[in-house]
């Protein structure tokens, strides 16, 4: 049976100057090498831009190893690709709102092995200050425990935070990381995807000793005639 299959991008654009999360500065992108300069290095009518980026590894759209919560933990070097591409990718829908163990309990038999995508539609706001609000949807400390034991390749969301920002114990990320369960924050096109049914792919470059970094996020979904 024939059908196409769709690229749908998960991740936001890393721009100059913008804002990921409050507090955090937005990155810096400039040239090492314009292409006016090239010009004067290679045979005429050949030229190259090198550009150069400073940025907190926080920004856009980026992955958490177990490292960024816990020193012993895997780093973005040690963490295997194995469990960021080609997964079997499930969405879980709570818009605008907590995510509660009652909402992961009737895929509990789907969880363990898969991309959990957790989509609060909070996407919207990227941008904006609502973004930040104290009010944004996360996932609970009683939902992570459920979740973490279930054992999923990894968790994402497209919220500020997949943490309560007021508690500052940060239960989602100490849970699910502790459990070796990588998460990705500030996704965004989870509207975009069926429930099920689609492979998701998210990996950073090897970096030793950092625990966070962007990610190109993306799914392949299949449409089938």
């Amino acid at each position: 049976m024939g059908g196409d299959t769709a690229v749908i991008d998960l991740s936001h654009v890393i721009e100059g100057g913008m804002t990921t999360y409050p507090g955090l500065p937005g990155p810096e992108i400039t040239d090492h090498l314009s292409r006016d300069d090239s010009r004067g290095r290679y045979a005429p009518g050949t030229e190259f831009q090198i550009g150069r980026i400073s940025m907190v590894a926080n920004t856009g759209t980026y992955l958490d190893t177990p490292f960024h919560r816990f020193g012993h933990g895997a780093d973005l070097a040690g963490i295997p690709l194995s469990g960021l591409v080609d997964l079997d990718g499930l969405v879980i829908r709570a818009e605008g709102r907590a995510i509660g163990t009652a909402d992961l309990f009737p895929c509990r038999g789907l969880i363990p092995g898969r991309a959990v995508l957790l989509h609060t539609g909070w996407d919207r706001h990227w941008g904006t200050v609502t973004y930040a609000d104290p009010n944004h949807p996360y996932l609970t400390a009683e939902a992570t425990e459920f979740l973490s034991a279930l054992q999923p390749a990894v968790v994402g969301i497209d919220s500020v935070n997949i943490d309560d920002m007021a508690d500052l114990s940060r239960p989602a990320h100490t849970g699910l990381l502790a459990a070796g369960v990588p998460i990705i924050e500030h996704m965004t096109g989870l509207d975009r995807l069926p429930d099920r049914h689609f492979r998701f792919h998210g990996a950073p470059i090897a970096v030793a000793g950092m625990g966070t970094f962007p990610i190109r996020a993306y799914a392949l979904v299949r449409h089938f005639e």
